[in-house]
């Protein structure tokens, strides 16, 4: 006899004894969820997550109603940072489970990854273990390079070297092939670009302890990249897309850069350091340069960039900037396909004189009041990009994680963005 909880839908009202408008009520056979909400499937993820709330770990969705996007709604809901919860399914055609199946694949990773603890997720082992993942699914088509510690510098990657030298651990640069044309000189279609901070004590612009404890999730963008290419792959994309991941740990110590700082990048451009808490855009940097020279069609960066994208949408929406509109309406219309959250913040060409200093082409960081923060961080990186009028966009990744549960979510990395992601990188446009 089985140990799961059957869980069924169903349209009707539940009985007033269960409370008005009850999103879930209990009967002999099981669980029943009541779609009468005018969302079914936020309904069905809110009862995912009062079923784990709840202690009921084990369940198996039963009856006739249950589709694919049902199922992910359910799991989303029910699926926490801990192990020991199982939901079962069936009734689906081949392509939604395999669908289902490579969603799970390339989220799963992305949460276990950004909620395991910084000791375990070092710079080096994020690139690496990044690296190996897409590999598995495609193991004849992906090539991969790790440049780490002082071969940064010898490459010119200035900005990840800066960030990270105040660490013992060595920061990293994963530059990753994926090229199923069998054509060595085949044109790059796409390049993703991750902001891999897998810890930012702020350096000497120290958080308070409260702002540190989310921090080892500051290598979300990298992980939400990964796991986006990681789905297109399962989704039989045929496009070549190289995946750049800037990883550094930003921590004190006699090495660590200090305010004042000036790093010269490998396009020339000077930066001053006036805070080192903005040192995601300093990684960045490197990888849009890098990007940029591979000659793309697209570049999309992604990174957990600043609490005013976070301020401004919560952690329901991913905020996009980009000065193509056209490629902007493309990500809006894949995310609304995907059912995921992006929303666009503004960025124009005044953005981009706001950060001015006096001893260097830019400083990293905006001053003043009422300063728009996300939007002059994105400004900042079009300064690394060589066309950043045309063919990129940045997300400001601001629904990754999840510091605490709430009525949809469980507490930790979400997977939101992966399937946002994979849908741009298709081969459909």
């Amino acid at each position: 006899m089985s140990a799961n909880m059957f869980v069924f839908l169903s349209q009707e009202v539940a009985d007033e004894k269960w409370g008005k408008n009850a999103l879930v009520t209990f009967e002999a056979k099981g669980a029943m969820v009541h779609l009468t909400a005018e969302n079914p499937l936020a309904a069905i993820q809110r009862a995912g997550r009062k079923l784990d709330a709840q202690g009921i770990k084990q369940v198996t969705l039963a009856g006739d109603e249950w589709d694919l996007e049902s199922i992910w709604a359910f799991i989303q809901g029910h699926r926490n940072a801990k192990s020991g919860n199982e939901v079962v399914w069936s009734g689906l055609g081949e392509e939604e489970e395999a669908e289902l199946q490579a969603r799970l694949t390339a989220t799963n990773w992305v949460r276990e990854i950004i909620n395991q603890p910084a000791e375990i997720v070092r710079p080096s082992q994020l690139a690496a273990r990044a690296g190996e993942f897409i590999k598995s699914l495609a193991p004849e088509h992906v090539t991969y390079k790790i440049i780490k510690g002082n071969d940064l510098l010898d490459e010119g990657w200035n900005g990840i070297h800066t960030v990270g030298r105040g660490s013992e651990r060595s920061s990293a640069m994963l530059r990753l092939d994926y090229n199923p044309t069998g054509d060595a000189d085949a044109p790059v279609h796409t390049c993703l670009v991750g902001k891999g901070i897998t810890f930012d004590s702020g350096g000497y612009s120290l958080k308070p302890s409260g702002g540190m404890t989310a921090m080892k999730a500051d290598m979300g963008g990298s992980a939400m990249a990964t796991g986006g290419l990681a789905l297109a792959i399962s989704r039989g994309t045929q496009k070549r897309i190289k995946l750049i991941l800037c990883c550094a740990e930003n921590m004190v110590s006699g090495r660590a850069f200090k305010l004042g700082d000036i790093i010269t990048y490998k396009n020339g451009k000077t930066v001053e350091i006036l805070n080192t808490d903005a040192e995601g855009r300093l990684v960045l940097a490197d990888g849009l340069i890098y990007a940029s020279s591979q000659n793309p069609e697209v570049i999309i960066d992604c990174a957990t960039l600043t609490g005013s994208a976070k301020n401004a949408l919560g952690n329901d929406y991913h905020a996009l900037f980009s000065f193509d509109h056209d490629l902007a309406q493309r990500a809006l219309m894949a995310a609304s396909d995907e059912l995921e959250g992006l929303w666009p913040l503004p960025l124009a060409d005044h953005h981009r004189a706001m950060m001015p200093s006096n001893f260097a082409d830019l400083s990293n960081v905006s001053m003043g009041d009422f300063l728009p923060g996300a939007s002059t961080a994105a400004a900042f990186l079009s300064y690394f990009v060589e066309d950043y009028k045309n063919g990129w966009m940045h997300i400001d990744a601001s629904g990754t994680y999840r510091k605490t549960a709430n009525d949809k979510w469980g507490a930790g990395a979400t997977g939101m963005g992966v399937r946002t992601l994979a849908n741009i990188l298709s081969d459909e446009e």
